[in-house]
């Protein structure tokens, strides 16, 4: 019956393997895999994701040390990193070598290396560039994006990317990733690099929801540890001074959440009976009103995210790479926090312990609102 299922559902179980490439090529370089120790991935919705890979070195009969000596490993060199389930894999990372770390102990059986990279994001740290856009015509977030990646960079953007505001004149005086994440800011966006796409956008809580995340669920658990908290004393609202058009004042302008609620009951405070819980933004916030009402609405869909969640996946029971900014079912806790989730940052280590995990996840609302057919092997036996 097992057998039949994983046909069935696609189910993986064969142990997690970390598969690493190296140059144009994409060559994986299998005769350093024996003096790999640990592969560790960080990613987040807010910061670059960074890659560390950690070797022992030893010298070979001629007295070259084997990973420090090898001509592969050089700052700015392609770098990817898979995660392989059998006869399929998943990418964990793409990006380059940014700095690299030989240790020299007194006892030389204990010399490391250690390889620090970072995604695409780096190669748009290079230059400072100081230019005006929009001076001819005014111009928009979505064409300056396109020229910065795809002109600039050779970068492709996300099918799903937003417009951005548009009308827009605008200086740059910095790198290019620096001014991107500037205009993100300005619009309330996420800016994430993932599997060669760029996304400008949103936070993404009704994109197709990635491999339930399993906990107390019996054989078929793969979640090693979760928990949950509620935080109550988030603002529902955000408000701030919009400036009046003829310049003689201001107007308190509220705004509430627009992201769909992730499950059926709203997280929020509406129904306490107590006074409205709106905070207000600092008045320099923004330049226009257009930014002023993403910066508050961006504000307002974070503080909305009360219920937080932690935990560590065994990666090959797992059988997917999870994915930040986008969202990822949770079943087994509860009628209450067993739900749709937001995934915020995942920690993926591969060493002699196996493939695990570490995830943190956001949610605006409780209630378990997987479908009946979420959780495929309860819904079969």
């Amino acid at each position: 019956m097992n057998i039949i299922l994983d046909i069935l559902f696609d189910i993986k179980r064969e142990p997690a393997e970390c598969i690493i490439k190296l140059g144009a090529g994409g060559d994986e370089i299998a005769d350093l895999y024996p003096f790999l120790t640990e592969v560790s991935v960080d990613c987040s919705r807010e910061e670059a994701a960074v890659a560390t890979i950690k070797f022992e070195s030893r010298r070979d009969e001629a007295g070259k040390w084997i990973i420090q000596d090898d001509e592969r490993l050089t700052t700015w060199q392609w770098v990817e990193i898979h995660a392989a389930f059998g006869s399929t894999t998943e990418e964990v990372f793409r990006g380059y070598i940014r700095e690299i770390n030989a240790e020299y102990p007194d006892d030389p059986g204990a010399a490391t290396v250690v390889v620090e990279c970072q995604d695409d994001s780096l190669k748009l740290d290079r230059e400072h560039v100081r230019r005006v856009w929009g001076g001819d015509a005014p111009t928009s977030d979505q064409a300056i994006l396109m020229e910065i990646l795809t002109t600039r960079h050779s970068l492709a953007p996300h099918p799903e990317n937003a417009s951005g505001q548009s009308g827009l004149v605008l200086n740059q005086d910095s790198t290019d990733i620096r001014f991107l994440k500037a205009r993100a800011e300005a619009n309330g966006y996420e800016l994430i690099f993932s599997r060669g796409l760029v996304y400008f956008g949103p936070m993404r809580v009704e994109a197709e929801p990635q491999a339930t995340i399993m906990v107390y669920a019996g054989k078929d658990t793969h979640c090693l540890n979760f928990s949950v908290s509620s935080d109550g004393h988030q603002p529902d609202k955000v408000s701030f001074d919009m400036p009046d058009e003829d310049g003689s004042g201001t107007t308190s302008v509220t705004v509430e959440p627009n992201l769909s609620g992730m499950g059926p009951d709203p997280a929020d405070s509406s129904s306490s009976g107590l006074e409205d819980f709106v905070w207000r933004l600092p008045r320099s916030t923004g330049s226009n009103a257009e930014e002023l009402t993403a910066r508050a609405r961006q504000r307002a869909n974070m503080n909305a995210m009360k219920v937080k969640a932690e935990g560590e996946l065994d990666g090959s029971l797992y059988g997917h790479v999870l994915r930040v900014g986008e969202p990822v079912p949770v079943d087994g806790i509860g009628q209450r926090y067993s739900g749709t989730y937001y995934v915020d940052t995942v920690r993926h280590r591969f060493d002699t312990n196996g493939y695990v995990q570490a995830f943190n996840l956001l949610r605006n609302a409780y209630g378990d609102n997987i479908q009946p057919g979420g959780n495929v092997l309860s819904a079969v036996l």
